[in-house]
């Protein structure tokens, strides 16, 4: 079957795929997409299939290097630690030209040798062919971490140790070679020689496990020397995955947009288990279980949008990885903060496995252990740190928590005496206070769920302790020290040190005041109501950065692309421009979410307004190009904004679709006339979760004028109050 995209010329097909109905969209990836980053990391042109072990890219600063330093044969983990190395020539950096990525294959050319780089993967596995005009046939394979290379036969194989964690690689040339071996200060470098060859092909298989695991990932995944085999295997896998998605309408430049958001949530978490056995970084054994094992995750980037997004997409493999978390803390006695191979990554702040578990058994993922799960977060809660950057016991500033429901800030000049205080990270009172006040207010959510009738009033009124740091005559989340005085001087737009870590963290008090998702209703009274809250949220996007931009940022490299006080570059301000549908506003909305889109989400090598995280930034793309957003992970339903595709169809899992039209949908074309859920009129500016997974259709039509009667009504607003039971939302 063919189908028309939009104004592309040409057509998609449509597949079915392991009885998946699906349309071919890979094409319209870039994975360039923000290769240079605004202020700090760039993404990366990452070559893997979804959510897989084995993930490559050149190794070079960002795309205006001009040098290429080698490429890994896989990560540890999202911007982390490469793993091996193999370059062509004597593994020297190189200058590169006529570089074409996509998903699934990567072809290079050097400039002085001529010579071709071609890559793509499998799971566990990858296929390199290296084409050599002098036929001069030599590439150089060498340690990245501290580890060895040995040649065993005709083979490659070694090890690298990496935070108290190894890698294997078992890898082969699909000629005879002569092999030559040095020392060098990470380990071992050999090169392959083959004297008059124009081609050399190279296939090896990664394992967590051992060397011969490797051998047999290899054997099972690549079992004979055909690149072109495993590129468009890899190519079929990432239409099936992609094609989950089918748009029509918009422009090109938005599709390709578009796409590439969802390529970049497709990474993690990554399947580790490698037939039926998986290491484990939490206790450093080998497991032996036939469900599959997840890793590397950052919550505190990823809970917000990404997981949302995968539990409507693949709400099976979301309970595995939920499960894989409950592994976890079984194996550690500590639930993760972010998830790494190597175990947990003591990063950030909060408790925020508990909104994911929250927010997808709410929407009907039930395949985990429950009780577990909530054992794990109830115990991360009450039994270990708040302190960011830290997976210590439970403390004396913890204990102060308990006692007077906020974490108390250190007073201007003040020197810490509290052991454990991370030196550069401090105590980020304001979201250290707010983070764990929403994570608490979901434990209770799974409190009540599991008849934890003491568990749920604890946690809810530790849920409400975001009211303690807000202070009414400057309507703004403040600092307060542990005698129960606000902090000043203060300027909560920039102190607090580098990177306002002693009152803030990434972020400063204007984004933080907003960070209430699971009682905005209670925040907006905290204002003065609605009207005061609007202007409030008005003046967040107007108003001024108060100095030069390179000292804002250099205070705050973290709070980029900044509209006033709003920092489009940071996942906490992602729900914000959702919250006027709570006011009574939603075509501010609209507007908000089509401006920053239109500004900060471009197809260039700079398209990405900030760190990407992983999928944490790129699925605010996703939901909010589609039109609608999960403001608060916990609360199974939607806020609609701006769809910029005049139709969206996902084919769910279950085999139903749900289908989004926006009728008249255009850049002008912005504001949303009407609303019709499933063929009935609405007033809502929201929808459930049950009316996108049982199959139905969201119908918008679009105008270019606000209609500011639509979802005026307190009635018709989102629910939004800290007394909501997410199981009245359920079905």
């Amino acid at each position: 079957m063919l189908r028309e995209l939009g104004t592309l010329a040409g057509v998609v097909a449509g597949l079915m795929i392991g009885g998946l109905r699906v349309d071919a969209q890979v094409e319209f990836v870039d994975p360039t997409i923000g290769n240079v980053g605004i202020l700090l990391e760039p993404t990366r042109p990452t070559v893997f299939l979804p959510n897989s072990m084995v993930r490559v890219y050149p190794i070079r600063k960002d795309a205006l290097d001009d040098q290429i330093q080698s490429f890994p044969l896989t990560i540890s983990s999202h911007r982390m630690h490469e793993l091996f190395s193999i370059m062509p020539g004597d593994g020297g950096p190189a200058a590169y030209d006529q570089e074409k990525i996509t998903p699934y294959s990567l072809s290079t050319r050097f400039d002085d040798s001529l010579i071709q780089v071609e890559f793509s993967p499998t799971e566990r596995c990858g296929y390199f062919r290296f084409t050599f005009p002098d036929g001069k046939a030599s590439v150089t394979l060498a340690n990245r971490m501290t580890g060895e290379m040995n040649v065993q036969g005709g083979a490659v194989t070694g090890e690298e140790r990496f935070d108290g964690m190894k890698a294997y690689v078992y890898g082969e040339f699909n000629a005879p070679i002569t092999f030559a071996e040095r020392d060098h200060e990470q380990g071992k470098q050999i090169t392959a020689v083959q004297p008059g060859a124009k081609s050399l092909d190279f296939r090896y298989g990664i394992s967590f496990i051992s060397v011969e695991q490797a051998e047999k990932n290899l054997r099972r995944e690549i079992p004979a020397w055909d690149l072109a085999a495993v590129r468009e295997a890899a190519k079929k896998r990432w239409n099936e995955t992609l094609g989950q998605i089918a748009v029509e309408g918009g422009t090109e430049t938005q599709r390709k947009v578009f796409y590439t958001a969802l390529y970049r949530c497709l990474e993690r978490m990554v399947n580790i288990t490698e037939d039926g056995q998986y290491y484990s970084g939490f206790d450093h054994r080998v497991h032996e279980d036939a469900r599959p094992f997840y890793v590397d995750n950052w919550l505190w980037d990823t809970f917000r949008a990404l997981e949302p997004l995968q539990t409507i997409l693949n709400p099976e493999m979301e309970a595995d990885k939920i499960q894989s978390y409950v592994r976890m803390y079984q194996q550690s006695g500590i639930m993760p903060t972010f998830a790494t191979v190597a175990g947990d990554y003591a990063c950030m702040n909060g408790n925020h496995s508990a909104p994911w578990f929250a927010d997808a058994w709410f929407k009907g993922v039930r395949n985990f252990d429950l009780p577990t799960a909530y054992e794990g977060v109830r115990k991360r809660s009450l039994e270990v740190t708040m302190l960011p950057w830290s997976l210590a016991p439970r403390g004396p500033l913890d204990e102060f928590y308990s006692a007077h429901g906020y974490m108390p800030a250190l007073r201007p000049g003040e020197k810490e005496t509290v052991p454990g205080v991370a030196p550069f990270e401090k105590r980020q009172p304001v979201p250290v206070t707010l983070e764990n006040s929403f994570d608490d207010w979901n434990i209770a959510q799974l409190a009540r769920v599991l008849h934890k009738d003491e568990d749920e009033k604890l946690f809810l009124k530790r849920a409400a302790n975001y009211r303690n740091v807000f202070r009414t005559d400057k309507a703004m989340m403040w600092p307060k020290d542990a005698n129960g005085k606000w902090i000043e001087p203060l300027d909560p737009k920039f102190d607090g040190g580098m990177g306002a870590r002693d009152y803030y963290d990434e972020n400063n008090g204007y984004t933080y005041t907003w960070d209430v998702p699971h009682d905005l209703d209670g925040l907006i009274s905290l204002m003065g109501g609605t009207a005061k809250a609007e202007a409030n949220l008005d003046q967040l996007f107007r108003e001024p950065l108060g100095r030069s931009k390179y000292e804002f940022q250099g205070k705050l490299p973290d709070s980029t692309s900044m509209v006033g006080q709003f920092s489009m570059g940071n996942e906490p301000s992602l729900p914000i421009p959702y919250i006027y549908d709570r006011m009574g506003a939603p075509w501010k909305t609209q507007k908000r979410v089509r401006m920053l889109l239109e500004s900060f989400f471009t197809d260039t090598l700079q398209g990405i307004p900030g760190d990407e995280d992983g999928g944490g930034m790129s699925a605010f793309v996703v939901f909010s190009m589609m039109g609608f957003y999960p403001v608060t992970p916990g609360i199974p339903t939607y806020d609609i904004g701006s769809p910029v595709f005049s139709k969206v169809t996902i084919h769910l899992r279950n085999g139903k679709d749900f289908t989004i039209t926006a009728e008249n949908a255009s850049q002008d074309n912005k504001y949303v006339q009407s609303v019709r859920v499933n063929g009935k009129v609405s007033d809502r500016v929201w929808f459930r979760h049950a009316d996108l997974v049982n199959g139905g259709t969201l119908e918008l039509s679009m105008g270019n004028t606000p209609n500011k009667s639509l979802g005026v009504e307190p009635s018709s607003f989102p629910p939004d109050s800290i007394m909501v039971d997410p199981v009245t939302y359920s079905k």
